[in-house]
């Protein structure tokens, strides 16, 4: 039986989102981001001084990448955005679909190359309406489509392997990749299926040992898998909808988490009280930061 680590860490701060998602940590500035998408706001933390920021977006937005000390790759509904970091002011980089379509950005993460891979999916989560794409200096390339909710997108520390799921079906692909690019050399396997077991795969990060941490959405955890797909653990979290995991710390040794209240009944949020908080597990982990976006 896989064991089940129990909840030894803290909670960030004492807001809580509908949709906690896109967790990422910036070491350059030492500080934490992440979203709360329908709510339609940035979190913002700095982990030296606890001062906490929280910015209203004119979108729904989910993933942020660093472009350099003055700019913010931003993914949205309206596609990537760039913002700037002192007059939050935003900018088109590059459109993903059109509005009529209507999508939203989900999960994603920046590759080894400094490309990104990202997903989008309806605004009602139809079934298959969603693609991942990989964009690289403002190119977009369709990578994978007929989606639902794009999740667990990361990569291999050596960039050779890309991981990724639609958690309506939850199985964890996983495909070769030219580490150069970050496109694909090849086709996507299953890496992990999860279909038969309670919850959804969600985020999803990869470590310096190239084992896959993915929360479990609907079960209180994050699961760690090795680099083969076996299981080999569970982290308890104190909430169920585990959205997203991250590094984070000047070390990248640190292991937080979103989570969400989304459709929840009000009998949930009585009993799950902690449920939008953001977590620090409290695990010394052996992470990587995340690589910057090259324009």
């Amino acid at each position: 039986m896989t064991e089940t680590i129990a909840f030894q860490g803290k909670a960030l701060c004492s807001s809580t989102s509908e949709l906690g998602e896109g967790p990422t940590y910036d070491p350059h500035t030492d500080t934490f981001y992440w979203f709360n998408i329908l709510g339609k706001e940035l979190h913002e933390l700095s982990l030296a001084s606890g001062e906490k920021k929280v910015h209203t977006l004119p979108f729904k937005a989910s993933v942020l990448a660093r472009i350099d000390g003055d700019r913010q790759l931003i993914a949205s509904e309206r596609g990537l955005m760039i913002r700037d970091v002192r007059s939050g002011a935003f900018d088109l980089h590059v459109e993903l679909e059109p509005a009529h379509m209507g999508s939203r950005s989900n999960d994603g993460r920046v590759h080894p190359s400094g490309a990104l891979w990202i997903g989008t999916m309806g605004l009602k989560a139809q079934d298959g309406a969603g693609s991942i794409y990989h964009v690289a200096q403002g190119t977009v390339t369709r990578l994978f489509t007929g989606i639902s909710i794009p999740n667990a997108i990361c990569f291999s520390p050596d960039g050779t392997t890309g991981y990724f799921t639609d958690t309506r079906v939850n199985r964890i692909m996983r495909v070769p990749l030219d580490p150069a690019t970050g496109l694909p050399s090849g086709e996507a396997k299953l890496f992990v299926d999860t279909s038969s077991r309670p919850g959804g795969a969600d985020g999803a990060v990869c470590d310096n040992e190239g084992t896959v941490w993915n929360a479990r959405w609907g079960q209180s955890c994050i699961e760690r898998f090795s680099a083969d797909g076996q299981l080999i653990a569970r982290y308890a979290l104190p909430t169920s909808r585990v959205s997203c995991p991250a590094f984070a710390g000047a070390k990248a040794d640190r292991l937080f988490a979103t989570t969400a209240f989304e459709g929840a009944t009000a009998e949930e949020r009585q009993s799950d009280t902690l449920a939008g908080t953001v977590f620090d597990l409290g695990i010394a982990v052996s992470g990587r930061h995340e690589p910057s976006y090259r324009l």
